[in-house]
């Protein structure tokens, strides 16, 4: 077949139970139909897949994202592309905006690094290639053994700032924690706005502390039994001596950081906190008190992905900000009639912009420089 022909090559859209509302505004922007697919449990839970199309030769795009029910979403997926890997599709694209376990990619306590073997786990099941949507590190594109693109959701968020917040001038952007400055002052430099950091300990349940950030204490020689061999006695062979019991060796303290501080000026200006998920809000708003401590008489919280796990709607809607501002890229439906607070970005024409290009072997590069912008 001709470079020509394999262009032209028949699309189909296929659907996760994840998100099909996304599924179905991609399809539609993309002029053409979801396929007939239908996914399910059997009475033990397993999952099964009838895919009822004719699939042979034809370019699949798999939509399905991370949701809470992340372990059911991502075998869901494996088998989807599998099946359409054995039907003889010509490629195999997942469309995963949210690919989660992706804050387990560092190796912890006696833990291991989950979102790798996830990594290898969707690049068996039959994938060719994935589209997603910031992920929480970007090295995480080497964990796959096919390509990523991952897409940026930034422009869209700036877009919403410059459009909905009249007086965004006077506004500060604010990294939670000092590893995500660099985040952050990629919306800055855009908006040409100053920046705060966050900094002190706010304890992170995700992020168990193993020790391994605290120096060790000193040692004396004593204290491992070795003593020094007098010059009279050189050459001679000593057996080592008991360690002291009592040993009076200085140690040095673990580290502790401070409690929670502003490093920036935010009195009297508009506080927008940026991340690239909110899973567990309740950082969030003690970040925001301190903030309103400081003087901020705004505060916004901005994220790619609103995972917005637990009673995060109540403890929004209790907090002291004024509005929370997630993409599409997880579904939150149920949240949002919970709380008015939360607001919803769609970024549903990146994503369709990304398939007709990779449809149709162009430079992905245009989406990195101009989707979402209207500089």
């Amino acid at each position: 077949m001709s470079i020509a022909g394999q262009q032209r090559c028949p699309m189909v859209v296929v659907s996760g139970n994840s998100h099909p509302e996304l599924a179905q505004t991609v399809a539609e922007k993309l002029s053409t139909h979801l396929c007939d697919c239908c996914c399910y449990h059997k009475a033990n839970r397993e999952t099964v897949v009838e895919i009822k199309e004719s699939i042979r030769g034809k370019d699949v795009y798999i939509i399905q994202t991370g949701t809470k029910d992340v372990n059911n979403d991502m075998m869901e997926l494996q088998i989807i592309a599998y099946a359409c890997k054995t039907s003889s599709a010509r490629k195999v694209v997942g469309v995963v905006p949210y690919i989660p376990y992706s804050k387990q990619s560092k190796m912890r306590k006696r833990g291991s690094i989950v979102c790798k073997l996830l990594a290898k786990m969707l690049s068996t099941s039959g994938l060719t290639h994935i589209i997603t949507i910031d992920l929480h590190q970007k090295e995480i594109q080497g964990f796959f053994d096919i390509p990523v693109d991952n897409l940026r959701a930034s422009p869209f968020l700036i877009e919403y700032i410059q459009g909905t917040i009249p007086d965004f001038r006077n506004a500060v952007i604010v990294a939670r924690n000092p590893n995500s400055v660099k985040r952050v002052t990629s919306f800055a430099e855009r908006l040409r706005l100053s920046i705060a950091v966050i900094h002190g300990e706010d304890k992170d349940e995700d992020e168990p502390c193993d020790g391994r950030t605290s120096p060790p204490p000193l040692m004396q020689e004593a204290d491992f039994g070795i003593h020094p061999i007098p010059d009279s006695d050189q050459g001679k062979q000593l057996l080592p001596l008991p360690a002291a019991e009592n040993s009076n060796s200085t140690s040095i303290l673990a580290k502790e950081k401070p409690p929670l501080n502003v490093v920036g000026d935010v009195g009297g200006r508009i506080a927008i906190i940026v991340d690239d998920m909110i899973d567990d809000v309740m950082s969030f708003v003690k970040i925001a008190e301190v903030l309103k401590e400081r003087g901020a008489y705004k505060i916004y919280a901005m994220a790619t992905h609103g995972l917005l796990s637990s009673d995060a709607p109540r403890l929004i809607e209790d907090s002291c900000i004024d509005e929370v501002v997630v993409t599409n890229t997880v579904p939150h439906e149920i949240q949002k009639m919970q709380c008015h607070k939360i607001k919803t970005v769609d970024i549903s024409g990146m994503l369709v912009e990304a398939i007709r290009r990779i449809h149709n072997n162009e430079s992905m590069s245009y989406l990195f420089r101009y989707i979402g912008m209207d500089d």
